[in-house]
């Protein structure tokens, strides 16, 4: 059986070639920090299981100092010049996004197909966590698929993810530890901390006010954590569980897939999702470092919209 187990190696290998890598680039005047920030992610991807809780608290303590004291910097990378890349931009044209198309249409087609297969009596896949092995496996399938189309190694694909991961530092990790952090607050009772103030300021009597305040508490509480997946554990265990599928019968499913959309909406707007919106920004030279957010809150805003009038006519039908 793959197991989730698999994917954690998968990362714990990618970040220990980026390890090996950068302390090799003695372009980077940071290298060996660079390296030591990515070489304990490696280890704890490898080993976090098996260490010691204080352990592995310890080697967090040390990545947050090493990216809060600027020990992360940028070298030099195995780049082709601006004409090759202009001559295979023209060559390649409108295929160089199959292998990034790949990854959602291999994650579906194993997400639904690769779970009925099985060897001998277990199943190919982890039950539990089809979907996320079937995009480890999608995002394989698309390294290799982008090699074939350029003609370039796997090493390469690796070398140039380095250089993208080097630009965006720190911030890379945000969707991992911020999924984390929401789990945290569930646990810690955040959830229904928040189910006592909804009921003590809305009528939960009203499944469209409830609705409304389940959406636009995702989307507010995405704003303020800078990430939906902090956000849904939270609302989603405080309001949306108890208020609207126990209590106004409304379905799980298309609730929670609609209230994860929302919190999204939020995400558009908030300069704390600094991998989404601030990142981009400075790849880009923008001039207005804020440019990403102001071109896209519209957006967010008349989906949220939509979500709200979605999500009562879906969950309730």
């Amino acid at each position: 059986m793959i197991t989730l187990t698999f994917v954690y190696w998968l990362m714990g290998a990618y970040f220990a070639a980026l390890a090996w890598r950068g302390v090799r680039d003695a372009a980077n005047p940071r290298r060996y920090t660079t390296a030591l920030f990515w070489g304990l992610i490696a280890a704890l991807m490898f080993l976090a299981e098996h260490l010691p809780n204080k352990a592995v608290g310890a080697c967090v303590v040390v990545l947050a100092v090493l990216a809060g004291f600027g020990g992360l910097g940028k070298g030099r990378y195995a780049e082709t010049d601006g004409e090759e890349k202009q001559s295979e931009a023209r060559r390649l044209g409108n295929r160089l996004f199959w292998p990034a198309l790949l990854i959602p249409a291999v994650t579906l087609l194993g997400a639904l197909g690769l779970k009925y297969v099985k060897i001998g009596d277990a199943p190919l896949l982890q039950s539990a966590n089809v979907t996320l092995i079937a995009l480890a496996l999608a995002c394989i399938v698309a390294l290799f698929a982008a090699c074939r189309l350029t003609r370039q190694t796997p090493w390469s694909g690796v070398e140039q993810s380095r250089r993208l991961v080097d630009s965006i530092g720190w911030a890379a990790l945000l969707p991992l530890l911020l999924a984390a952090l929401g789990s945290v607050f569930e646990a810690g009772g955040v959830g229904q901390a928040v189910a006592g103030v909804v009921r003590s300021v809305i009528p939960v009597d009203n499944a469209f006010v409830v609705v409304v305040a389940y959406a636009l508490g995702m989307a507010l509480f995405a704003a303020i954590m800078g990430n939906a997946f902090a956000a849904f554990p939270v609302m989603t265990g405080g309001i949306a569980l108890p208020l609207l599928i126990q209590h106004h019968g409304a379905d799980a499913a298309s609730l929670a897939a609609i209230g994860m959309l929302s919190g999204y909406c939020g995400s558009l707007m908030t300069p704390m999702a600094a991998n989404y919106n601030l990142v981009p920004a400075a790849l880009l030279e923008l001039k207005d470092p804020y440019g990403v957010i102001r071109a896209q809150w519209p957006t967010g805003a008349v989906l949220l919209i939509c979500n709200v009038l979605l999500m009562y006519w879906i969950a309730f039908r």
